[in-house]
């Protein structure tokens, strides 16, 4: 039988949730590919791949996908990784550079313009790199690593998940683990529980201790502030909280005519209950 093919996304935040993949004998029984998220998220709709960590925006395009319970990126406070930069004050932009490696992001931006931030604005997508980002344009968003390294001091920067959940009152739901309903028939695991368990496993003491280890440099931050980052920044639960921010999301998403109107949340079956 053919292994099992999941697209990955090469950020830190998705380090523990690909602990026992990298870890552990599990990682035989499956294909792994690194990407950016937008093309995660393109690799399930052409079927290159079988799972895949989607932008939570990708749900609303991709038919016949069904949601891992229980595993998100999500975050119920600032998020540090998700920012709209800014050489002016918000009132002031006129144009923003959008990271083209990124979809929720770029909704959620459109829906806060939208809905909280009035104003004409223009919207370019670029690929990242702050200062190229910034030549021609008021403010750019930044995603994933090359946000945390941003000199905050030098810019405006608003972190975009609290300032969603500054308004509504509801943790932000970035991505999750999707895998397409016709993979399903190749599956002889519980693929719910082995994401699970990653996810469990890879936020233990010493996984989180050996991930900043390694991550540190790569990132620019120190130890300390990675551990941070992967404890309090990012939430990796799709709770029943989680799950009432991404429907918010998707109805704001569609009411502004940022997203298509996404279908009903179809979840894998799994032998043990999930937080949700």
């Amino acid at each position: 039988m053919s292994r099992l093919r999941i697209s990955a996304i090469s950020y830190l935040n998705t380090a523990p949730l690909m602990w026992d993949f990298e870890h552990d004998k599990v990682g035989r029984k499956f294909e792994i590919s690194y990407t950016l998220p937008s093309q995660c998220a393109a690799a399930l709709s052409e079927g290159s791949a079988d799972i895949g960590i989607i932008p939570a925006a990708a749900y609303a395009s991709i038919p016949d996908l069904a949601i891992v319970p229980g595993v998100a990126i999500a975050s119920r406070r600032p998020v540090r990784s998700i920012l709209l930069v800014s050489r002016v004050p918000l009132e002031k932009i006129h144009s923003v550079a959008l990271d083209n490696s990124s979809l929720t992001s770029v909704a959620l931006l459109k829906v806060l313009f939208a809905k909280w931030w009035p104003g004409e604005r223009t919207f370019t997508d670029m690929p990242p790199g702050l200062e190229k980002m910034l030549e021609d344009h008021d403010s750019a968003l930044l995603i994933g690593d090359p946000a945390l390294k941003v000199e905050r001091s030098r810019y405006v920067t608003l972190d975009l998940a609290e300032e969603w959940i500054r308004f509504t009152g509801k943790p932000f739901v970035f991505a999750f683990w999707a895998l397409r309903q016709g993979a399903l028939q190749d599956a002889s695991l519980d693929l719910a529980q082995v994401f699970q368990d990653s996810r469990d496993h890879g936020l233990a003491p010493d996984s989180l201790n050996r991930i900043a280890l390694a991550c540190a440099p790569r990132v620019g931050l120190s130890e300390a502030e990675v551990r941070t980052y992967l404890t309090e920044n990012i939430y990796y639960y799709l709770d029943t909280a989680c799950l009432e921010g991404l429907g918010l999301f998707y109805h704001y998403a569609g009411e502004c005519g940022v997203l298509p109107s996404a279908p009903a949340l179809n979840f894998l079956e799994t032998t043990r209950p999930a937080l949700i």
